[in-house]
C-alpha cells in the first residue's frame, strides 16, 4: 500500500526582480488573489501574474518614486500615487492613462477604490484625506483631523463609509477615524492605541472595524455603538497587515515570519502557522489559500498558507489571548450575526458606469490635458498581436462559462526545496502586455525558442551575493548538457581548482593592499594612508578607507579634501550603488565642513607682506575649488535622476549653488 505524500501548510511560492531600483509598494488583487501591482523608485507601477516570472505590464508617468498603489475590485483600474503628491489612475484593459490628479502637497502613504461608485480615496503627509471624482477629474471633500501622515484607508463594503489610520499620537492615543463620505464630516474617532495605527479592514459583513498598530495590538471596533469590542495585544511586532476571511468568521494578521489566526468575541488566538516571509506587506485569500507578499529592496516575494489545514473557527483556541475562562465557558464564533449588516445595492443599475471616452467625438478630439497625459504616460505593451490574441475585454458577451483559478500545489513535507527559485528578469525588458482575464492569468507560459535579450543594470546594487568586480562564473568549469561524461574524483577536483589559483591570486592581492594601507593608519597619519590608498589605484580600497573616514567628520582637513576629491569624482561616476553612496556622502562632507571656508578665503584681499601658512592655505583652497567645480557639472547632470540617487545629488547640487 502506497504511504500518503503529506504536505507543507506554508511555503515560499516564488521570489522576483520586480523593479530596476528598490521596491517601495505592492498590492494584491483581492478578487482573483493572482494579480499584482508594484511601485517602485524607479518611478514605475509594474504588473504581474503571481507564480508567473515575466512582467505583464509596466505603467510610466511618474516622474517621482512610486509609494502607493491600490487595485480597484473588478481588477480593472489601478491607482499609484506618487512622492511628489501626484496621483495617475489607469484603464488596465484599455492599457492607457484615464486621470491625474493633483492637489496633495507630500507624499502619497494610502489610496482605496470606492467599491461601487468611480470615487478614489487618498492620504498624504499632508495629513488630510481627499475624495475624488475620476470622471470629472476633481475632488469631491477634502477631510481633516489628521495631524500626521494618514498611513491606510478602506471604505466600508456598502461605500457610505471611508475608515483612516494615521500617525499621529501626539496630544491623545492615535486615532482610527470614520467619516460619513454623503455628509462629508467625521463620523467617530477611535483612541485607544498607543502608537501609529498602520492598517484597518473592515468586516465583510458585519459592522465591525478592525485596526492594527505599532504597539502590538489589535483591536475590534462596534460601528454601531462606536465603542471597543475586543483589543489582542502580545503581537510580536507592529501590525501592518490584517485581512477578514471572506466569511468573516476571523482575522488573519500578518505577523513576524508568522500568520496569526484570531477571533474577536471573545479574543484570542485561533491557529499559529510559521511562514518565513518576514515583514509581510499585503494578504489575500482566494481557492482555500492565503496569499501573502513581501518585498525587500528590488525583491517581491510571494507565500502560500494551505487554509484547509489552519482552525479558523470552533471551541478549540491554540493560544488564548487574554481570557482566563475555561474553554467550555467560551462560546464559539456565532453562526449569526451579532450586529447589523451592510445593506449593499441589489441590482446592477446602481453601479456607475466606468469611466472610458465611449464617444467618438471624446476619442478624436481630447482635451490639451488629456493629450499630455498620454504622452507623459504610457503602458508599455510589446507584442501588439498577442496583446489583441489574449486580451479580451470584460464587456464583451462569452457564451463560455469563465474557467475558475486553481489552488497551488502544495509542496511534500519532507522536500526540503521550500521555494521554487524563478528566473529573475528585468521588469523593462522582458515582455510586457496588459493584464488578461483569469483564464489568460492561469495559461502556461509559452515557450520560446530565442529568448529576449537581458539588458544590464546602469547601477550594481549595493548588496548581492557576488563579490566587486569579480563573476563567481568565470572561476567555475564550464557545464557541457550535449554529453554527459563520468569524471572520476580527479578529473572533477582538477576541473574546480582551474579557477580557484586566479581566485587567489586576486583576493589575496586585495588583502595585501589593505594590510599595506592599514599599516599606515596604525601610525595615525590619515593623509599618508590616503595617499597610500590612491597609489595602489585600486577604488575598492579607496571605498573601504572613506567609509571608516565619513564615519567621524574630525578626521577631515583640508589637505585630505585635495587628494580624496579626485578620487570622488571617479566614484560618482562608476556603476556600483556603493561606491556612488560613498562618493556622494564623502562630497556632501566637504561642502559641509570646507565650502565657506573655501570661498571666503578666495574672496578675501590679498595680504601684505609674506605669510607662508596663508599661502599654502591659499593654493589648497584654489586646488579644492577647481576640482569642486569639475564635480559640480557631473552632480548636476545626475541632479535629474529619480529614486535615492536622485535625491543624493540634488541635495549636492543646492550645496554646491554657490559655486555658480
Amino acid at each position: 500500500m502506497a504511504t500518503p505524500v503529506v504536505t507543507k501548510t506554508a511555503w515560499k511560492l516564488q521570489e522576483i526582480v520586480a523593479h530596476a531600483s528598490n521596491v517601495s509598494s505592492l498590492v494584491l488583487g483581492k478578487a482573483s488573489g493572482r494579480l499584482l501591482a508594484t511601485g517602485g523608485d524607479d518611478c514605475r507601477v509594474n504588473l504581474w501574474s503571481i507564480n508567473k516570472p515575466n512582467c505583464i505590464m509596466s505603467l510610466t508617468g511618474h516622474t517621482s518614486p512610486v509609494e502607493s498603489v491600490r487595485l480597484n475590485t473588478p481588477e480593472e483600474l489601478i491607482v499609484a500615487g506618487s512622492q511628489s503628491g501626484s496621483i495617475r489612475v489607469w484603464d488596465l484593459e484599455a492599457a492607457k492613462i484615464l486621470r491625474t490628479l493633483m492637489g496633495h502637497k507630500a507624499n502619497i502613504c494610502s489610496l482605496d477604490f470606492h467599491p461601487y461608485g468611480e470615487f478614489v480615496a487618498s492620504g498624504s503627509q499632508d495629513t488630510n484625506i481627499k475624495l475624488w471624482d475620476i470622471r470629472r477629474k476633481g475632488c469631491v471633500f477634502r477631510y481633516r483631523g489628521h495631524s500626521q501622515a494618514v498611513r491606510c484607508l478602506r471604505f466600508s463594503p456598502d461605500g457610505k463609509w471611508l475608515a483612516s489610520a494615521a500617525d499621529d499620537h501626539t496630544v491623545k492615543p492615535a486615532p482610527s477615524q470614520l467619516w460619513d463620505l454623503t455628509a462629508g464630516k467625521m463620523m467617530s474617532e477611535f483612541p485607544g492605541h498607543t502608537g501609529p495605527v498602520n492598517v484597518v479592514e473592515f468586516h465583510p459583513n458585519e459592522y465591525l472595524l478592525a485596526s492594527g498598530s505599532s504597539d502590538r495590538t489589535i483591536r475590534f471596533w462596534d460601528l454601531e455603538k462606536f465603542q471597543v469590542v475586543s483589543c489582542i495585544e502580545g503581537e510580536p511586532g507592529p501590525v501592518r497587515s490584517v485581512l477578514f476571511n471572506p466569511d468573516g468568521c476571523c482575522l488573519y494578521s500578518g505577523c513576524q515570519d508568522s500568520l496569526r489566526v484570531y477571533g474577536w468575541e471573545p479574543e484570542r488566538c485561533f491557529d499559529v502557522v510559521l511562514v518565513s516571509w518576514g515583514k509581510v506587506a499585503d494578504l489575500a485569500v482566494c481557492n482555500d489559500q492565503l496569499i501573502g507578499v513581501a518585498f525587500s529592496q528590488s525583491n517581491v516575494s510571494s507565500y502560500v498558507v494551505d487554509l484547509t489545514r489552519v482552525t479558523r473557527t470552533g471551541t478549540v483556541a491554540q493560544d488564548p489571548v487574554q481570557d482566563s475562562r475555561p474553554l467550555a465557558q467560551q462560546p464559539a464564533h456565532p453562526s449569526a450575526p451579532l450586529r447589523r449588516i451592510y445593506e449593499r445595492p441589489s441590482t446592477a443599475c446602481n453601479k456607475p458606469q466606468r469611466v472610458k471616452q465611449n464617444s467618438e467625438s471624446e476619442r478624436r478630439s481630447p482635451s490639451s490635458e488629456d493629450d499630455r497625459d498620454e504622452r507623459e504616460s504610457r503602458a508599455e505593451i510589446q507584442n501588439t498581436e498577442e496583446y489583441n490574441e489574449i486580451f479580451q475585454p470584460k464587456n464583451s458577451i462569452s457564451r463560455t462559462p469563465p474557467r475558475r483559478s486553481e489552488p497551488f500545489p502544495a509542496p511534500p513535507e519532507d522536500d526540503m526545496a521550500t521555494a521554487k527559485e524563478v528566473a529573475k528578469p528585468s521588469p523593462a525588458t522582458d515582455s510586457q502586455f496588459p493584464v488578461p482575464n483569469l483564464e489568460v492569468l492561469l495559461r502556461p507560459p509559452a515557450v520560446t525558442s530565442t529568448p529576449a535579450p537581458k539588458a544590464e543594470p546602469a547601477i550594481i546594487p549595493a548588496t548581492r551575493n557576488e563579490p566587486i568586480g569579480l563573476k563567481a562564473s568565470d572561476f567555475l568549469p564550464a557545464v557541457k548538457i550535449p554529453q554527459q561524461v563520468e569524471l572520476v574524483d580527479e578529473d572533477a577536483m582538477s576541473q574546480i581548482r582551474k579557477g580557484h589559483d586566479t581566485m587567489c591570486v586576486v583576493l589575496t592581492s586585495r588583502h595585501k593592499n589593505l594590510d599595506t594601507v592599514r599599516a599606515v593608519w596604525t601610525t595615525g597619519d590619515i593623509k599618508t594612508s590616503v595617499d597610500s590608498a590612491v597609489a595602489i589605484n585600486d577604488l575598492s580600497v579607496v571605498v573601504d578607507l572613506l567609509n571608516i573616514v565619513n564615519q567621524k567628520a574630525s578626521l577631515w582637513k583640508l589637505d585630505l579634501c585635495t587628494t580624496v576629491l579626485p578620487q570622488i569624482e571617479k566614484l560618482l561616476q562608476s556603476k556600483y550603488e556603493s561606491y556612488v553612496q560613498t562618493g556622494c556622502t564623502s562630497l556632501k562632507l566637504i561642502l559641509q565642513r570646507f565650502l565657506p571656508l573655501i570661498t571666503d578665503i578666495l574672496a578675501a584681499p590679498p595680504s601684505v607682506g609674506v605669510d607662508i601658512s596663508r599661502e599654502e592655505r591659499l593654493h589648497k583652497c584654489r586646488l579644492c575649488y577647481k576640482q569642486l567645480k569639475s564635480i559640480s557639472g557631473l552632480v548636476k547632470s545626475k541632479s535629474s535622476l529619480s529614486g535615492r540617487h536622485g535625491s543624493a545629488f540634488r541635495e549636492l547640487h543646492l550645496l554646491m549653488a554657490s559655486l555658480d
